[in-house]
């Protein structure tokens, strides 16, 4: 029997991109999460609506699980379903970070919410803000991990599609502090 040629592996995922869609999200229980339950298919800015997405949710989920203690179990099986996700979804899209993929956004800004507790909304508003500019425009260390999934050492997987967003989480996280220090 022939090895299936979607199957994860440490290689990069195969030629031939394909375009999510609905009935791609609804074909793998990988796809749902990866794409945000449905935040990635967004024609337009998908990780601007998978940020979005993240944000209201974690407005609900904190509700729901109310002690930190709570809210950092769900980061933690989040970051292993995200990187999982990615990479299942990535092979089947046959790209190597599709703009689709959502859940690394939704696991970034939800490390930025948590640890920002008990920020009011402007400065949720500031955090939505500064987590895009990072993901989106990717300056210093953004950028730099970002050229470990696409450089010259190639495919890293869900965890390296998952990797920039965590820097962009991180300076975030860092202007933040920078500007109550100040």
């Amino acid at each position: 029997m022939a090895p299936d040629p979607l199957a994860p592996s440490d290689g990069p995922p195969p030629a031939g991109a394909v375009r999510p869609s609905a009935r791609f999200m609804r074909a793998h229980p990988a796809h749902w999460i990866a794409l945000g339950f449905g935040a990635g298919l967004s024609p337009i800015a998908p990780g601007t609506v998978g940020t979005l997405w993240a944000w209201l949710s974690w407005a609900v989920l904190t509700r729901w699980l109310a002690t930190p203690a709570g809210q950092g179990g769900l980061l933690l099986i989040t970051l292993a379903a995200a990187c999982w996700a990615s990479t299942v979804t990535a092979r089947h899209l046959r790209t190597v970070d599709p703009g689709a993929i959502v859940i690394d956004e939704i696991v970034a800004f939800w490390l930025v919410l948590w640890l920002l507790l008990p920020a009011g909304f402007w400065a949720q508003c500031a955090a939505f803000a500064l987590f895009r500019f990072f993901d989106a425009v990717k300056p210093g260390p953004v950028g730099w991990a970002d050229q470990l999934l696409h450089g010259a050492r190639g495919w890293r997987g869900g965890f390296g599609i998952v990797l920039d967003d965590l820097v962009a989480a991180f300076c975030t996280l860092l202007v933040i502090a920078l500007w109550h220090a100040w």
